[in-house]
């Protein structure tokens, strides 16, 4: 596996991945390291003056240090707000492991650690060939999950982490996400999910909207997976 970098997926749609994510990135670098954002394939993009951009990806590359080429954090930037393959199949784009790999290669190669931002949840295709298992074999990275803490959020937890298992990645922590703070009985919510999984939590992120990711990074605890084999 790549040292100290690592695929974000999460348990829906929605629960916070970017947020977490940058997260993630700004306590990695608090911990000293060079560390940088990708979001390989982004729907719900903007024209501007320097193409096509992604929110999501915007903040990545707003997290990074070093800041990196918007293109490597996101090689496939698809205008329309769809699930990937149809976006794709709407600007007329095919989707292919080989530019990602080559942009991560480049990402790799300025930074000490790559945060990848997954789309969806776990099992949420990029194309009719490409599963999001299929990149994180490619890059050979260990899986982080963003939980949501909502209504149902155990049994989205739960299948998840199982889901990973079975497609034979490695799930080395989770993040939990407030996302509704009007949910009933959260904390006990939250510690039955500390029970249940199967991997160790790296912290709990507040509902705070409009926080930093500096902020937010205070939240979390990254040494636990810079001590993991």
């Amino acid at each position: 596996m790549t040292a100290n970098s690592y695929y974000v997926t999460g348990t829906d749609t929605g629960i916070g991945k970017s947020v977490a994510s940058a997260a993630l990135l700004r306590a990695l670098c608090a911990r000293g390291l060079r560390a940088v954002g990708m979001k390989p394939v982004a729907s719900g993009c903007e024209r501007t003056a320097e193409g096509w951009r992604n929110e999501d990806a915007l903040a990545l590359q707003q997290a990074s240090d070093p800041v990196p080429a918007y293109d490597d954090i996101n090689p496939y930037a698809l205008p329309l707000p769809l699930a990937p393959e149809l976006a794709a199949a709407a600007a007329g784009v095919t989707m292919e492991l080989p530019p990602i790999i080559a942009a991560y290669q480049r990402l790799q190669s300025q930074a000490d650690a790559v945060v990848v931002e997954g789309v969806g949840g776990w099992a949420a295709p990029l194309s009719a060939t490409i599963d999001q298992l299929d990149v994180v074999r490619a890059l050979r990275l260990p899986v982080v999950m963003v939980v949501g803490l909502r209504l149902g959020c155990i049994n989205h937890a739960r299948l998840t982490a199982r889901a990973i298992a079975a497609d034979g990645a490695d799930l080395v922590g989770w993040i939990a996400n407030d996302i509704d703070p009007a949910m009933a009985c959260m904390d006990e919510n939250f510690a039955i999910l500390q029970r249940v999984l199967p991997a160790p939590c790296l912290g709990r992120l507040p509902h705070a909207p409009g926080a930093s990711p500096q902020s937010l990074a205070a939240a979390l605890d990254c040494g636990i997976l810079l001590r993991s084999p």
